[in-house]
């Protein structure tokens, strides 16, 4: 993943005033009624599909070859070899032997512990409709036998597996989770692209011998329905073809109906172009835009990859992970929360925990996330600043959210004030709550003892309103 990138309202001015640019494609039915020119005007017209929207929580998973040292971050080669880090040659010098290289890391790069089956099984526990696998990051090795990155694969170094085609196989045959690949268009060291580089870009060897082939391999052997597109930022889309790429991957390939990319496409495509929009790591506007965007986070506050030295404090808890799906939902997001398998294949302990109890909220609180929409009246209250809202499938029904449990069992609502409420139901024990008007204004709900529930970090009430 890139270092977090600052972005200015008057960048996403621009990317919403594209957005909405006519086209006859914008209102068709499905990509099969149009065909979609190669520039952005037409590509941003695409609608989204539906699945997207409705999933609101992915799980994303960074392994590769750095997880063998696991030291850092997923920048390993780049801070030790690039920017010569202290921190990383001094880890080098101490543990390594003299001339030792990145490339000799491919070999321990097992993954013999790896269990597809057991991965997909807890992706599907922990309610993720989607996941999407590095099959490729900066460093440039492979996890799928690709035909232009010979000696640099996982077939060919280290496990001797195809891990994309086991991964996704597992996640179809065990659910209905939706199955992505993250991609990075660009690699630290890769010779070729060092070539065009050093022409200024005037030449795209790189692009023509090396990614654009990765990408055709990955669409038709695979089939994902997510492209995570990263490592754009040092060229414009023009260098990676990206308009005719993904032209392509709308009017003709084989998920051409229900693939969904991201807006990391060339140098000045983030926050403006793209189906989804990331616009920095970690990004959360804070409020309702104009466009599908997506909150892509990480469970190690300090790294998207696997570290050795990690402790628990530098694991986010389990109210804060949930804290940060309800808000991320409310403002209309979905949440993409990063897991860090080991280079033997596990996924750690406390990871593997986080994803069971955001799996156990979503069983009891699902209703309020899942098909949601965000309440264009109410987001957070100002009366009960641990109180959200979204908006259910119709207008007339409303949850709210408490994430932290109020004293004496009353809630106050400001948002919910003057509503012509039918009925309150605490979605974790079903039963109907009392609310009452406040003379100095506010709706007063009386909730259950807290004791009855079951779930102990988020509570959802859905409020219907009289017709």
């Amino acid at each position: 993943m890139p270092n977090l990138r600052r972005v200015t309202d008057v960048v996403f001015a621009v990317a919403v005033t594209a957005w909405i640019s006519a086209s006859a494609c914008a209102v068709a039915e499905s990509s099969a009624t149009c065909r979609y020119e190669p520039n952005w005007t037409s590509l941003d017209a695409r609608p989204l599909p539906t699945w997207y929207d409705q999933a609101k929580f992915g799980v994303f998973i960074h392994w590769g070859v750095y997880s063998v040292p696991a030291f850092g971050s997923e920048w390993f080669w780049m801070n030790w070899r690039g920017r010569k880090g202290a921190n990383y040659v001094n880890f080098m010098t101490k543990n390594y032997k003299p001339g030792f290289t990145y490339q000799e890391f491919g070999p321990q790069f097992t993954a013999e512990f790896f269990d597809p089956m057991q991965w997909a099984s807890i992706i599907k526990d922990s309610g993720a409709k989607y996941v999407v696998l590095t099959t490729k990051h900066h460093e440039g090795y492979t996890l799928w036998p690709s035909k232009k990155s010979f000696g640099w694969n996982s077939v060919d170094v280290g496990p001797h597996r195809d891990l994309v085609g086991d991964l996704s196989r597992a996640i179809r045959s065990l659910n209905k989770t939706r199955f992505g690949v993250y991609h990075s268009l660009y690699e630290w060291f890769n010779p070729l692209w060092l070539q065009d580089k050093q022409s200024n870009l005037t030449t795209r060897t790189f692009v023509t011998e090396k990614v654009l082939p990765e990408l055709y391999e990955l669409v038709n052997n695979y089939k994902p329905e997510i492209i995570w597109s990263d490592g754009e930022w040092e060229a414009p889309d023009t260098y990676w073809d990206s308009l005719n790429f993904l032209a392509w991957l709308y009017n003709d390939s084989p998920v051409k109906d229900t693939i969904v990319v991201n807006d990391r496409w060339g140098g000045d495509t983030l926050c403006k172009h793209g189906g989804f929009l990331t616009c920095a790591d970690r990004y959360q506007p804070g409020k309702i835009v104009g466009r599908k965007w997506e909150n892509a986070m990480t469970i190690d506050k300090y790294s998207w990859s696997y570290r050795r030295n990690a402790r628990a404090l530098d694991v986010y808890s389990i109210q804060n992970l949930i804290a940060q799906l309800v808000e991320t939902v409310s403002f209309g997001g979905n949440l993409l929360l990063n897991i860090s398998p080991t280079s033997d294949g596990m996924i750690p302990p406390l990871h593997e925990e986080r994803l069971l109890q955001i799996g156990q909220w979503l069983s009891v609180n699902g209703e309020s996330i899942f098909g949601s929409n965000p309440w264009s009246t109410c987001q957070n209250d100002t009366l009960q600043p641990h109180l959200w809202y979204t908006r259910g499938k119709n207008s007339s029904t409303i949850y709210s959210i408490v994430l932290r449990w109020p004293d004496g069992n009353l809630l106050n609502s400001a948002c919910l004030d003057k509503l012509d409420i039918e009925s309150i139901v605490m979605l974790d024990t079903q039963s109907k709550l009392k609310w009452s008007q406040k003379t100095e204004g506010g709706l007063m709900i009386k909730l259950e003892d807290k004791s009855k529930t079951k779930t102990e970090w988020g509570w959802a009430l859905r409020v219907t309103l009289n017709p």
